[in-house]
């Protein structure tokens, strides 16, 4: 396996919350909550990139969700009709995934291993999804890299994650780890995070839209797409045919 983007210490660490992927009040309770929000732009970016028209919006659509876990977006992403991959370096999650996956019903080819090793195979795709992953691998460059040759000429690569701002510090890390207890305490290394602009000069093949905030509104209405771009953030990268 391409060491490259592995992270001993991340894949450890998400190998001990394995079994508790899909408990909606466990530590990934965050993310379920924000899923809704981030396949919505999922499925909107693709259908308008792609001119689809089918239903279930994303048929036949072949996707690849990197850092998939326990196929928190990747069941989802089936469901709307895709054809999909998914691939974690955390052979535990991998396991959680089949598992759940198969429980749904749901065709999905899980597998362990890296962007790079991917990559290396030649496999190419419509649409390449990394969400929440990319601070958490060794070295963003090699992972950026692979995941932009993963995507086909005209395809399209869709990336979240947190920004490196200090309203990102107290927001994401010092307020959702510390105080809401929203995720493991160290689950996320202030220094590891990526902002737009690196995203952008580490991948020049691709064109990227604006990014668009995702933001939380304590006061009843969750999880929302928005101008702030400050703390969460999610964009979409097309590659030209």
């Amino acid at each position: 396996m391409n060491a490259a983007t592995r992270d001993p210490e991340e894949i450890a660490k998400f190998n001990a919350l394995a079994a508790q992927w899909w408990d909606t009040q466990g530590p990934f309770g965050a993310l379920h909550r924000l899923n809704p929000i981030r396949l919505g732009f999922i499925r909107d970016a693709a259908v308008q990139h792609f001119a689809l028209a089918s239903r279930p919006p994303l048929r036949d659509l072949r996707v690849l969700d990197l850092g998939c876990g326990g196929g928190l977006v990747s069941t989802p992403l089936a469901r709307l009709g895709a054809r999909v991959t998914g691939v974690d370096a955390a052979p535990d999650a991998i396991g959680a995934a089949q598992a759940h996956a198969a429980q749904a019903g749901l065709d999905i080819n899980f597998r362990c291993g890296t962007a790079e090793d991917i990559a290396a195979d030649g496999e190419r795709f419509d649409l390449v999804t990394a969400l929440e992953i990319i601070e958490h691998v060794a070295d963003v460059p090699a992972f950026l890299s692979a995941a932009s040759a993963l995507v086909k000429p005209g395809g399209q690569l869709i990336l979240s994650t947190i920004n490196r701002t200090p309203k990102a510090r107290a927001l994401a890390i010092v307020g959702a780890e510390r105080i809401l207890k929203w995720a493991p305490e160290g689950a996320h290394d202030y220094d590891k995070l990526v902002t737009p602009q690196e995203i952008r000069d580490a991948t020049r093949e691709l064109t990227w839209d604006e990014p668009v905030g995702l933001t939380y509104n304590p006061l009843g209405r969750g999880w929302s797409l928005s101008n702030d771009t400050e703390v969460n953030y999610i964009m979409a990268g097309q590659k030209p045919d």
